[in-house]
């Protein structure tokens, strides 16, 4: 006969079984095909902004609002889900991605010639943009990072992003995705506009950056988990600045494929991305329950 203290062994570990198929993780692994998303996500994300602001002449103003509103929704149905699902995920990231890049231009941008199409003398309804310029915005959205990682630590939740499993834990991930996503906005916008490097310059300078990081990964005393927020947020002027190469005349240094042109084909590139993650979970977790459960050996 099996004693009292085996049975609640095994009590406890088919509680525990029970709890961990509970508790799915929301968030992807951080994986190459994570990266390679990740850029398509926040390229897409600078030619949609524009596509929207201004070669639908709808502003910063009002582009900014309108796609604050489609990320407050996509994050929703993030938050709602119990489970991670690539297309729920990337959308939001997506979302961020092009909030992000009209944030940045209405904080640092104004009405001046520079910033609007030729001949044009207005930028759709409302206040053209704050004007603060890149160096004051990106003081002020770097405040706001530090702040919310702050909040962050002071709350004794995990950064490691495939261990968020708790409501709080991904509204605080969700917060420093938006800011960090502005954040990289405007350093891909200085690289581009004002630094003197160009678009292919600016591309070339972050990707080299990123490059440092991979090597610092071979660092046992540099946390990952540093680098990792350091990589999202540069990833995001690769993006900027990727996506700015691909829609801006050639006089200025771009391909001029146009906004509409661009965001169709990086929306069906990061679209076939998606479902190839959405593939590649399914298959994993098919696996995962086909497992057999682990056999205790009961005492006499």
């Amino acid at each position: 006969m099996e004693k009292p203290e085996v049975l609640t062994d095994h009590l406890d570990v088919a509680s525990m079984s029970s709890t961990t198929k509970s508790v799915m993780k929301k968030l992807p692994e951080v994986t190459l095909a994570f990266w390679i998303m990740k850029i398509a996500a926040t390229t897409l994300g600078e030619t949609a902004g524009d596509l929207f602001a201004q070669t639908l002449k709808l502003g910063y103003f009002l582009t900014t609002i309108a796609l604050f509103l489609v990320f407050v929704v996509t994050l929703v149905v993030q938050l709602r889900s119990s489970h991670y699902n690539p297309f729920f995920y990337w959308t939001v990231i997506l979302s961020t991605s092009m909030a992000g890049t009209t944030m940045s231009d209405f904080m640092n941008r104004d009405a001046s010639a520079k910033y609007l199409s030729k001949g044009a003398t207005s930028l759709g309804w409302g206040p053209q943009g704050l004007g603060l310029g890149y160096p004051s915005g990106a003081a002020i959205l770097i405040s706001i990072l530090v702040a919310i990682f702050a909040l962050w630590k002071a709350s004794g939740m995990t950064f490691q992003i495939r261990d968020i499993v708790t409501f709080r834990g991904e509204a605080l991930f969700w917060s420093a995705i938006l800011v960090s996503n502005t954040l990289g906005t405007s350093m891909g916008d200085f690289l581009s506009d004002s630094s003197g490097l160009g678009y292919a310059g600016g591309a070339l300078l972050v990707s080299a950056a990123l490059a440092v990081l991979v090597a610092l990964m071979k660092v046992p005393v540099v946390p990952n988990v540093l680098l990792f927020w350091i990589a999202f947020v540069l990833t995001r002027p690769l993006g900027a600045t990727a996506g700015d190469f691909l829609t801006k005349p050639v006089a200025k240094g771009g391909l001029d494929l146009g906004t509409a042109g661009s965001s169709a084909v990086l929306l069906a590139i990061l679209f076939g991305l998606m479902a190839y993650a959405q593939v590649q979970e399914r298959r994993g977790n098919d696996a995962q329950d086909a497992e057999p459960a682990p056999v205790t050996r009961a005492a006499d």
